[in-house]
């Protein structure tokens, strides 16, 4: 490629910027008055409109408030996450202690917004990782304005439902109790001795098919203040959206628990802990972020199942809700196939990207170095992604972060203007024009960029240009206009001359 376009000597950018705005304009309004002579159809005109939406200020506005959903394992309150949000967003399989973390949802009802919290089953005496899940969910309760507690209402009242109705009435909140499994009026026996639990009535509920869950919103809603108690102000359109992706065990959960500054995300050295994104809004450079903590991907596609099927699922949802991907990277172990795949998923979702190298602080200078070229062989094709070499275990330079996701994004949504360009452009192919084929040479007669997030070009050429000198076009934008963090798209649209009538 170099020995076909030589570009050392071209001196672009001091050639373009000898070009004056107004000069640079002029010379795109000739050009794209020149396609007037070539079959267009409406589509080019419409791309050739030259009209955009630009995102404007967003105003800032209290958060939502906030309703947990807590209770022991596996009585079903994933389940009832899923009716009330209207959506299997949340992890449910038939096994105790598949939600192991809080996990936030946007949540409307009869009109007023609040935010959901799905909480891992809760038990008094559980020890390790159980234990660290009850945390969570107790943690959960404070943060939140009403708690409903959720309770399998043909099991009855057990220990440790009882020792739950001892933790909430510690807190002083508001508490919903939903007896849930009671799908007939026969069943409704069952639930009449729960009023000895002293939360007041019990609201008898299906999860499953959703009978009674209405009724159990409405009290809810009598409850929710208008505001969350401990939720501050957000953007109109939330903070920017980091998805926090990379295989199982690379430390994606220390890492936001380092972000965060609280034990916020279950960890464990099993991999796979994290089953469901876990959102957390975190403060980096002065700036809030949200964060979601994806569920490592273990194997392609078709091969998992269950719950990793649909964590995978949602891994893949995440990034379509992101604006930019963390990939994350254990350094101590050679970037493997698992590693490009989950970059590739990143492209090709169009999110900006940085790429986070964990576990700095255990490298030595051996593995340093083999590092460095499975960085150079694997990875060239991101090469223009920012780098941060961070410890989750220490926090050592998680402040580089939040420059590297500004950077990221302010050039994903870069727009380059029409007369640069094109000034662009002209110096490029003049400079280095296309090799001639089979005695004919495409020209390119106007570019435009149509859009952002991620920025996307689109040149209209006389011919088809070889993918070599497409890709150095596109080498020579990022050169040029400093697209560091974001991928880019260039695009062809081969027209013909009108035909003389």
């Amino acid at each position: 490629m170099s020995e076909e376009f030589p570009e050392d000597q071209d001196n672009l950018a001091e050639r373009l910027a000898e070009i004056s705005e107004d000069e640079a304009e002029a010379r795109a309004a000739a050009l794209r008055a020149g396609l007037q002579d070539y079959e267009l159809d409406d589509e080019d005109a419409a791309l050739l409109a030259d009209e955009y939406d630009e995102d404007g200020a967003e105003p800032y506005v209290p958060a939502p408030p906030v309703l947990a959903i807590v209770g022991r394992p596996n009585v079903g309150k994933s389940t009832l996450v899923n009716r009330i949000i209207r959506s299997r967003e949340a992890v449910v399989e038939d096994v105790p202690g598949v939600t192991r973390d809080r996990v936030t949802y946007p949540a409307e009802w009869n009109g007023r917004d609040f935010t959901l919290v799905d909480t891992g089953g809760w038990e008094a005496d559980a020890k390790g990782i159980h234990k660290r899940v009850a945390d969570q969910a107790e943690l959960a309760v404070d943060e939140a304005d009403v708690v409903v507690f959720v309770l399998d209402g043909l099991v009855g009242a057990t220990a440790v439902d009882e020792a739950v109705v001892k933790m909430l009435r510690r807190k002083k909140k508001p508490v919903l109790l939903a007896a849930n499994k009671i799908d007939s009026t026969a069943q409704m026996t069952e639930v009449y001795p729960l009023w000895n639990l002293g939360l007041g009535e019990p609201y008898p509920v299906s999860a499953l098919h959703g009978t009674g869950t209405g009724d159990l919103l409405d009290a809810a809603m009598k409850h929710l203040p208008e505001t969350a108690q401990y939720g501050g102000m957000v953007p109109v359109g939330g903070p920017r959206r980091v998805a926090l992706v990379g295989r199982p065990n690379v430390g994606k959960s220390s890492l936001l628990n380092k972000l965060a500054g609280e034990e916020r995300v279950v960890v464990d050295n099993v991999a796979g802990t994290t089953r469901d994104p876990v959102d957390e809004l975190v403060t980096l450079a002065g700036e809030e972020w949200r964060f979601v903590d994806t569920a490592g991907i273990r194997r392609r596609q078709h091969m998992a199942s269950g719950s990793e099927y649909y964590a995978m699922l949602r891994t893949q949802r995440a990034l379509d809700k992101a604006e930019v991907a963390v990939v994350l990277l254990a350094v101590d172990e050679p970037i493997s196939e698992q590693d490009v795949r989950i970059i590739q998923m990143s492209l090709d979702a169009g999110r900006a990207l940085v790429l986070a190298y964990n576990k700095w602080d255990l490298l030595d200078d051996e593995r340093r170095y083999y590092l460095e070229r499975e960085i150079d062989r694997d990875l060239a094709h991101v090469a223009w992604a920012p780098r941060v070499n961070v410890s989750a275990r220490t926090g050592w330079h998680k402040d580089k972060l939040g420059p590297a996701l500004s950077t990221s994004l302010e050039n994903w949504e870069q727009r380059i203007p029409t007369g640069r360009l094109n000034a662009f452009l002209g110096e490029l192919v003049a400079a280095h024009p296309h090799p001639v084929r089979g005695g004919k040479q495409p020209r390119i007669l106007f570019g435009t960029q149509p859009s952002t997030r991620p920025p996307k070009f689109v040149l209209f050429t006389t011919g088809f240009l070889d993918p070599g000198y497409r890709r150095f076009i596109t080498r020579r934008l990022r050169e040029t206009f400093d697209f560091t963090g974001t991928p880019i798209e260039v695009q062809m649209r081969v027209r013909e001359k009108r035909k003389r009538r």
